[in-house]
């Protein structure tokens, strides 16, 4: 089971996550679009700097990293990655958090974003200190924490994880008999205590894109594609994930569409992973888990607000003037880069 507080009043109310509208850039004709990403390679050369692109932003921003000997990946992966360049400027395509952990695992390098008002409602959703007063709560727990959170969150924290690397993390605490307190997102760290048995108590965090699928419209969608595979993210809410054929990061979806005899696949995350999986499978047909439908609101309708501001006309601006670069604390960095570094070291005995 599940731990609960034993005093109602100590389980946190979030604060209301404020969603922008998803941004609308001008529309560029192909000869523009050519040009512009000319334009930044040429910038990325000059400035020794090499782009990092999350699966969640568009096909452009993950063609140009492709191109550039960048790197196209989820949060685990981009983590990894910059560690392992020679360049001196890194350049995060994604949300705030992710080029926060770019700084923390290299302070000697100039991290840039193409938006740093780019977060995350996960993020938004746990304020360092209150999640502090929480954890304080439970002093014989230790604390995970998902990487969708502030350098602050991670620096009180004893280990951080990624979707991809979730479950054998937390499989590792309990067969060392752990408690477990998980924040940031509810949903993911219920499929993880169900998964694995482990004592946990949970902040009640959940991401507005994933919060956003609904299971009566996608049950109808199932039978409009019977032969369909179901992908999930497991940030998704359990009546969403029972309907899966395959729950998993956002690696492990790619990689299911390649390998998978179905022609067609029903995804239920982010559909910027479109691109990605397109390329593992040309052939085959995807298809967006509805967001729409009976007792669906579509917010964020399977794409994240905070993603979109992520551009090409803004990451070349950002190059010209080396703005939106992200700065960390030093007291912070030094705390926070142990969990990071801890799932990172483990993740490398897995390989």
């Amino acid at each position: 089971m599940i731990a609960k507080p034993s005093n109602n009043s100590s389980i946190p109310e979030l604060k209301q996550i404020i969603i922008p509208k998803h941004p609308e850039w001008p529309k560029l004709t192909a000869a523009e679009k050519t040009e512009l990403k000319e334009y930044i390679k040429k910038l990325l050369k000059e400035q020794n700097a090499v782009l990092a692109a999350h699966y969640y932003t568009t096909a452009d921003l993950q063609e140009l990293a492709e191109e550039t000997g960048g790197c196209v990946a989820d949060s685990l992966e981009m983590a990894r990655f910059g560690t392992t360049q020679n360049a001196s400027t890194l350049v995060v395509a994604g949300v705030r958090f992710m080029g926060e952990t770019s700084k923390i695992l290299n302070p000697e390098k100039r991290v840039l974003m193409p938006d740093l008002s780019a977060t995350c409602s996960l993020d938004e959703g746990c304020p360092a200190e209150e999640f502090k007063a929480f954890c304080d709560l439970y002093p014989d727990h230790t604390v995970v924490v998902y990487a969708n959170t502030s350098a602050e969150v991670k620096a009180i924290s004893d280990w951080v994880v990624t979707s991809a690397i979730a479950l054998p993390i937390v499989e590792h605490l309990a067969q060392k008999g752990e408690k477990v307190l998980w924040g940031p997102d509810k949903h993911l760290g219920s499929y993880v205590q169900k998964m694995t048995g482990v004592e946990m108590v949970l902040w009640p965090g959940s991401c507005v894109v994933h919060e956003e699928f609904k299971s009566v419209a996608l049950e109808r969608i199932i039978k409009l594609h019977p032969d369909a595979a179901v992908l999930v993210h497991p940030e998704s809410p359990e009546n969403i994930v029972k309907l899966a054929d395959v729950v998993g990061s956002t690696t492990a979806l790619i990689k299911a569409v390649g390998s998978m005899d179905n022609k067609e696949f029903i995804v239920a995350t982010d559909k910027g992973i479109f691109y990605k999986m397109q390329q593992a499978a040309p052939d085959k047909t995807l298809i967006e888990a509805p967001t729409i439908g009976v007792g669906a609101t579509c917010q964020a309708c399977a794409e994240c607000p905070w993603m979109g501001m992520n551009s090409l006309q803004n990451l070349a601006e950002t190059l010209e003037k080396g703005t939106n670069e992200i700065h960390i604390e030093p007291s912070i960095r030094e705390k926070a880069v142990i969990p990071i570094q801890r799932m990172l070291d483990f993740a490398a005995t897995r390989k």
